[in-house]
């Protein structure tokens, strides 16, 4: 982990030396991935540059909110809030003669992600901040994540870090110094985009799903042979359908530091 950290850390660095940019801004959450992003954007540029901000919608759990302040708190950094009910209310009004009587499903979620994206370059291209992109390495290969939202940034700090890796690394991090709160390492992972959602919804545990990604994805398995690893045949079929249909996204992805 501290190889890890010392690889990311001097890459954003030589990122932003290279760009001529100083500042930088992200969606700080109440999560495990964009906290572990702002702790290390703050190492990189100092808690005078990063700006974290606040976009909670009515999905959001007050914890998410209390978290990411005890975060901003710890790290000495000015922050703002976007509540993004108003946005996302008349962007369904403007849409309701589209959509109809259509019942809420990934649309919707999508929707809000989007609206953040869109708040966040907003913000990017007036303070002349680079975008920090919070994907993890196992959202990106099963395509767990929305283009022109969540996916969007200047460079993906942590795509390259699968989640158990994530984890990882922020309990390092923490041994280093206690900057991330324990609740936010703690709670079940969610993109808090429907009421009670959490990511086990959508994915295999994230204990199952990254062994499966990192045998497909990087060592170049088949189906049989990562069953033969010992996981479920269904389990794994899954995984592989996720990632196979998931790849027309990776063409529009921002550059990624590399492990």
């Amino acid at each position: 982990m501290k190889e890890i950290k010392e690889k990311i850390v001097n890459a954003l660095r030589d990122f932003f030396n290279k760009a001529g940019f100083t500042k930088a801004v992200l969606g700080l959450s109440g999560g495990m991935d964009s906290a572990l992003v702002f702790a290390l954007g703050v190492e990189v540029l100092g808690k005078e540059n990063v700006l974290p901000v606040l976009l909670p919608s009515i999905y959001s759990t007050s914890h998410s909110v209390s978290d990411s302040l005890e975060m901003i708190a710890n790290l000495g950094t000015d922050h703002t809030v976007i509540p993004i009910k108003d946005v996302y209310d008349a962007s369904l009004r403007t849409l309701a003669p589209i959509f109809g009587d259509a019942p809420f499903d990934v649309t919707e979620e999508n929707l809000q992600a989007r609206i953040r994206g869109m708040l966040l370059m907003a913000i990017s291209n007036k303070q002349r901040r680079l975008l920090l992109n919070t994907s993890n390495k196992s959202e990106l290969c099963a395509g767990y994540g929305t283009l022109y939202g969540d996916l969007c940034g200047s460079i993906s700090v942590i795509g390259d870090l699968y989640k158990t890796e994530v984890y990882e690394l922020a309990k390092y991090i923490n041994s280093e110094k206690h900057v991330i709160p324990d609740n936010i390492i703690n709670k079940p992972p969610s993109a808090e985009l429907h009421f009670g959602q959490k990511d086990s919804d959508a994915l295999p545990d994230y204990p199952i799903l990254d062994p499966i990604l990192r045998a497909y994805v990087d060592e170049k398995k088949d189906l049989n042979a990562i069953i033969d690893m010992g996981f479920d045949k269904k389990t794994v079929g899954r995984v592989i359908q996720l990632v196979n249909s998931a790849k027309f996204k990776a063409s529009q992805l921002p550059p990624k530091i590399i492990i």
